[in-house]
């Protein structure tokens, strides 16, 4: 069975975060530290292959006001260049807020500053795969 697999881009890290064989629930996997593009790109594609992805769910970082700005085009090009290298369809989850939620969800969880910082993307990406489960259920 298929899965699908989100992912929160940033400039130091990419949260994963995949979905269980149905569909319906996701789980934070990784926060993978980037090494640069090439790497990255074989990294999340030999991830793609081995855990049987078939939709890759990418966080759409727009601006408050629902505006396009800088990271948005960095995460455009980014998935360019991931789509030239797997056939697996990409889309894109309004990401506005997940960080702060993931970041408010781990500090009610009463987890440490430190250990917030290592998992933050993974739970980040785990919220933008859980929407896009939920608005497809």
């Amino acid at each position: 069975m298929s899965r699908k697999m989100g992912l929160d881009l940033g400039d130091v890290n990419i949260g994963i975060a995949f979905s269980d064989p149905l569909g319906m629930f996701a789980s934070g996997f990784e926060n993978y530290r980037r090494r640069g593009l090439e790497i990255d790109l074989d990294y999340i594609v030999g991830l793609v292959k081995q855990k049987n992805v078939d939709t890759i769910v990418v966080g759409l970082p727009l601006n408050m006001d629902g505006t396009k700005g800088t990271r948005v085009e960095k995460t455009y090009e980014f998935c360019a260049e991931l789509a030239k290298k797997t056939s697996v369809p990409i889309e894109y989850m309004d990401e506005r807020l997940t960080t702060v939620s993931a970041q408010k969800l781990l500090i009610s969880a009463d987890v440490s500053r430190e250990k917030r910082k290592t998992v933050v993307d993974k739970i980040a990406a785990c919220i933008i795969l859980q929407s896009y489960l939920d608005k497809k259920a």
